[in-house]
């Protein structure tokens, strides 16, 4: 049986020639369905670029990433991006919320591209709006919500295709130590509950320590 995410021999380069830079440089990793991953290391030294590489965002210079056993950088464009729709979430350190939409337009709005009936995609929107603690702020735009509450309506949103994988860069970076626990917990138990994939990019020690595992990058590296 396949893991959920392979990782053989990625690299990634930005420029060519003698003006290239090399920011990932042979990496090798395994996740398991059900595994939570913390991503540590000095700035610059690679981390979101992995994440990057983990969520179809952006192409490996070399390497594979196999999902389910399928290498996912030989589908064409518009299939990868079905896939990416389809079954990873994101979330950053900066939520990327829509400001003139709902906290629940913004939750829908994975659902609605897809192709979702409004009406079919309130239910699962609600429903996670309530789990992260906003049922009564489900019609407050972006502006109208505190830091902490508009990384929640980011959570539910990454979550409301029921994806397979979650990916996190930062998800705690702009917010002060007590909401930060408080995402902290968010996220274990949303894991805990629906057993998907969790894979975050932090400097928070705290939050790595609460992680099944904790994989450093330096320079481009695992060590």
């Amino acid at each position: 049986m396949s893991s959920l995410l392979e990782v053989r021999n990625l690299h990634k380069s930005y420029g060519s020639g003698s003006q290239a830079v090399d920011v990932l440089k042979g990496i090798d990793l395994t996740i398991e369905a059900g595994d939570t991953v913390a991503l540590v290391g000095p700035s610059g030294a690679g981390k979101s670029t992995l994440l990057h590489m983990l969520g179809t965002i952006d192409r490996p210079t070399k390497g594979e990433v196999l999902f389910d056993g399928q290498n996912i950088f030989t589908l064409a464009e518009q299939s990868l991006a079905s896939f990416r729709n389809r079954s990873i979430g994101f979330v950053f350190q900066f939520h990327h919320l829509l400001p003139e939409f709902t906290a629940m337009e913004n939750v829908m709005m994975p659902l609605l591209i897809g192709g979702t009936r409004r009406s079919v995609a309130e239910v699962p929107a609600r429903r996670l709006l309530d789990d992260v603690g906003l049922s009564h702020r489900i019609t407050h735009r972006p502006g109208e919500l505190s830091g902490g509450e508009q990384q929640r309506v980011a959570i539910a949103r990454a979550l409301v295709r029921e994806p397979r994988l979650l990916l996190a860069d930062e998800p705690t970076g702009n917010l002060d130590m007590k909401t930060s626990d408080e995402i902290h917990l968010l996220l274990d138990t949303i894991q805990r509950s629906t057993g998907i994939s969790l894979v975050i990019v932090t400097h928070n020690e705290k939050l790595a320590a609460g992680m099944g595992r904790t994989i450093r990058i330096v320079d481009g590296r695992i060590v």
